[in-house]
Order: structure tokens, then C-alpha cells, then sequence
């Protein structure tokens, strides 16, 4: 009894997750937002070059794999192919811009430069529509995107704070700064304490991967680096808790005016 309920619950299809040839072509043809497509290595060829030219023209980031990773994500008939389609629609960080400085507004950019973890993404998208962020931006490739659990661990706020992606995220904040935003770097490798560095008015706040941190291009190009002042013997914070102080830093200094 106890077996047969297993297989019963065994499989339970991601909610971001459409299979079979047809519904995934029809997707990209309909120009949904798909994080990434996982095709079967090996496909048979004419189901691929039917795939392969629904695809021209797009970037969606494509994974060969063996068909038992496919059989793991979902019993159902996937034909060699699964997608995983973002659950919002993500927003051009420059047409955000415009709009709010046409508005006379003074933009709150938070950039997360390669952070994988769906739970931490999650986490800092929950703590930023708190403290009033006007859009997170992140690379489209090589850092965790907008899913599901991004949206259930972020307790709703990813249908809230629009996401921007971009190819290049250097290019973009050089764009930010075009545009009268000051670029600020949370680094440990900082002399400058977050308390004494000035985060009032259109500021873009870059937070770097849980591993590495901020990529060297990133922090040459920002216009001034903070510290988290740390007591312990560790030597730095999880992203998520450093990004919530250095937002409330933010809130902080700018109800003192």
C-alpha cells in the first residue's frame, strides 16, 4: 500500500517546467520568458532541427543532457526537451531608468553580480521591496534567475520589484552612471566603512557572488567601495544579510535628512 502511494506522489512536475517538443516551440515562438531549455543528448535529428530553427534568432540559454536527468524532473513525455519559463516578465533597465528620471525620481538599483543561489537571490529580493528598491539587475547568464522557489523564498516580492536582465553587466552600469547614478561596491576588500560612505539619491548597489564576490571589472568601474565593519574572526557575511545592511544603511541615512 505504502509503495503504490509512493509511486503515486513520486512525480510532481516543477511549476516552471513545460515539456514536449510542441509546447516548447510554441513557447519560444510566443516569446515567453524561458530561463533555460534542456535538450536530450542525442535527440533524434528531425525533432531537433525542428527545435534547432524555432530557436534562431533567440539567446535562451541551451543544456545537453542524458535523458535521465529529464525523467527526473518529470514522468511525463518531454520527447528530449524541457523548459524552465521564468514565472514574470523581465524589464529593460533602461527604459526603468528613463522612466523614473523622467519623473524626477531618484533610482535605487540593486546589482547582484552573479549570485547562484535561488534561496539567497530570493532572500535579497524580499529584503529590497522592503527598503524600497526600484529594480534588481543581474547578468543573464552565470547567476541564479527568476523560478519558482526564487519567487516563494523572495515571499511574493519578485511579482513586485521588477527584474532586469542583461548580456553585459559592465556595460549597464557604465549606462547607470551616464545616467547620474553613483555605483556603490559592497567588498570586504574596502578600507572605507559602510557608515562613513554617502548612499543618499540615485545610487546603483553592487553585491558580488557568495564565492568570489565582485568581479574586478565591476568594482574598477564603481565610484566608491564600502565595508561591512566586521567583529568576528569570519572573514565576511552571507549576500543576503549583507544586502539587507546595506539597504537599511541607506533607509537609515536618508530619514536623518
Amino acid at each position: 500500500m505504502m509503495e503504490q502511494r509512493q509511486r503515486f506522489e513520486r512525480k510532481k512536475d516543477p511549476e516552471d517546467v513545460i515539456y514536449g517538443l510542441r509546447s516548447v516551440i510554441e513557447a519560444i515562438e510566443a516569446n515567453r520568458e524561458i530561463n533555460r531549455i534542456l535538450i536530450l543528448k542525442g535527440m533524434q535529428k528531425e525533432l531537433f532541427l525542428e527545435l534547432k530553427e524555432s530557436l534562431k534568432g533567440k539567446d535562451y540559454p541551451l543544456q545537453f543532457v542524458p535523458t535521465e536527468k529529464l525523467d527526473r524532473i518529470t514522468a511525463g513525455n518531454h520527447q528530449g526537451v524541457i523548459a524552465y519559463v521564468a514565472p514574470i516578465e523581465y524589464a529593460v533597465i533602461e527604459t526603468l531608468i528613463e522612466e523614473k528620471l523622467e519623473k524626477g525620481e531618484k533610482p535605487l538599483i540593486l546589482v547582484l553580480d552573479r549570485i547562484t543561489d535561488v534561496r539567497n537571490f530570493g532572500a535579497i529580493a524580499r529584503t529590497a521591496e522592503c527598503q524600497g528598491v526600484d529594480a534588481i539587475l543581474i547578468p543573464s547568464k552565470g547567476s541564479a534567475l527568476v523560478t519558482a522557489d526564487a519567487v516563494k523564498t523572495s515571499a511574493g516580492a519578485l511579482n513586485r520589484i521588477p527584474v532586469c536582465k542583461t548580456d553585459d553587466l559592465k556595460n549597464s552600469l557604465f549606462y547607470l552612471q551616464q545616467c547620474g547614478l553613483r555605483i556603490v561596491a559592497c567588498s570586504e576588500k574596502s578600507n572605507i566603512p559602510l557608515y562613513e560612505v554617502n548612499l543618499r539619491g540615485p545610487v546603483a548597489i553592487i553585491l558580488g557572488s557568495e564565492e568570489n564576490g565582485i568581479t574586478s571589472d565591476l568594482l574598477n568601474l564603481a565610484d566608491i567601495k564600502a565595508r561591512i565593519p566586521l567583529r568576528g574572526e569570519i572573514a565576511s557575511l552571507n549576500v543576503g544579510v549583507a544586502a539587507g545592511m546595506i539597504l537599511y544603511e541607506k533607509t537609515r541615512q536618508e530619514l536623518r535628512d
